[in-house]
C-alpha cells in the first residue's frame, strides 16, 4: 500500500512493501517559482537555475533523512541499462559531471541514495533480501515505454539475482506515473510492444476506445514482466495515482506539453 506523507511541508509517497528508506517525490514542498516548475522540481535543465534545483534536492533529502550530496541520478536515455554504483559515484549527476548515462542503478552499499527522475514515466524501486529478511541490495529504475518494452525491470531483477538474491525475496514498488486513463498512444507504439513483448502484452495492456484512440497501461506491463520472471505478486506494490490526472500533486510531461518540472524517486539501503 502506498502512503502520502507530509514531512515538514514536503509531500512524499512511500510503499509499505519496502523495508528500505525510500520515497517517490511529488511537486509539493519546494521553492521553484516558474509556472511550469512551481514546487519541488528536482531536475536541472527544466528552466530553474542550478541553485534552485540543488536547494530543492536539499529539502527533499532532509525530508527523507539522507545526505543530498550523496544522491546519484545521472541523465536518462530511455534504455534498459542498469548500472552498479558505489560510494565513488556519490553525487554523480547533481554535483559533478556524470560520466555515464543509464536508466537504472543497483548497489549493495549502505547509505548510498540512488534515484531516477520521472514526469509520467514509471519509477520502480526494488530491494533484494536474504533468507534472514535483511536487505542486501537495492535498485531504482526508470521505465518509460521504451525501457518497459526492452524489459528494464527484468534487467534489474537479473542483477539482484546475480548477487545471490532469490527472486522470491525481491520486493518492488511501482510508483506514480501516467495511467491508462491518460496515456494515449499511436499504432506504431502498439506495434513495437507486440514486436518486443509479444501479442499477449499488446492485447492485455493496449486498448482501443470507440472513437479509435488507443491507450496503454505501462504499470500493468511492468507488473506482468516482474511476475513472469518469478517475483511473487504479493511482493509488488502498485501506486494508484496517475501523474497526468493529479495536477496539484504531480508534474506531467503529457499534460504540460513538455514544459514541466521533474520528480525524483529514491531508495537507499
Amino acid at each position: 500500500m502506498f502512503e502520502l506523507i507530509n514531512k515538514n511541508g514536503v509531500f512524499l509517497l512511500k510503499s509499505t512493501v519496502l523495508k528500505s528508506n525510500h520515497a517517490f517525490s511529488t511537486r509539493i514542498g519546494g521553492i521553484s517559482e516558474l509556472e511550469h516548475t512551481k514546487g519541488l522540481n528536482l531536475a536541472l535543465g527544466r528552466g530553474d537555475d542550478s541553485a534552485t534545483v540543488l536547494h530543492n534536492l536539499e529539502i527533499f533529502s532532509s525530508a527523507l533523512g539522507i545526505n543530498p550530496t550523496d544522491v546519484i541520478s545521472v541523465p536518462q536515455i530511455h534504455s534498459n541499462i542498469v548500472k552498479a554504483v558505489t560510494q565513488e559515484d556519490a553525487g554523480r549527476g547533481y554535483y559533478y559531471s556524470n560520466g555515464f548515462s543509464c536508466d537504472g542503478y543497483i548497489t549493495v552499499e549502505k547509505d548510498l541514495p540512488i534515484g531516477v527522475k520521472t514526469a509520467d514515466c514509471v519509477p520502480i524501486l526494488l530491494e533484494g533480501r536474504n533468507e534472514n529478511d535483511e536487505v542486501v541490495a537495492v535498485s531504482a529504475i526508470h521505465a518509460g515505454w521504451r525501457g518497459t518494452a526492452d524489459r528494464i525491470a527484468e534487467e534489474a531483477i537479473k542483477k539482484l539475482c546475480d548477487l545471490e538474491v532469490k527472486v522470491q525475496n525481491i520486493y518492488v514498488a511501482i510508483g506514480p506515473c501516467i495511467d491508462e486513463c491518460c496515456y494515449e498512444v499511436g499504432i506504431d507504439f502498439a506495434e513495437q510492444i507486440e514486436i518486443k513483448l509479444g501479442q499477449n502484452y499488446k492485447n492485455k495492456y493496449i486498448k482501443s476506445k470507440e472513437n479509435g484512440s488507443i491507450y496503454a497501461d505501462l504499470k500493468g506491463m511492468n507488473f506482468e514482466i516482474l511476475t513472469s520472471i518469478g517475483v511473487p505478486f504479493q511482493n509488488i506494490d502498485v501506486c494508484s495515482y496517475c501523474t497526468c490526472c493529479n495536477e496539484n500533486l504531480f508534474y506531467s510531461h503529457r499534460r504540460q506539453k513538455g514544459m514541466r518540472g521533474t520528480h525524483l524517486n529514491v531508495i537507499v539501503k
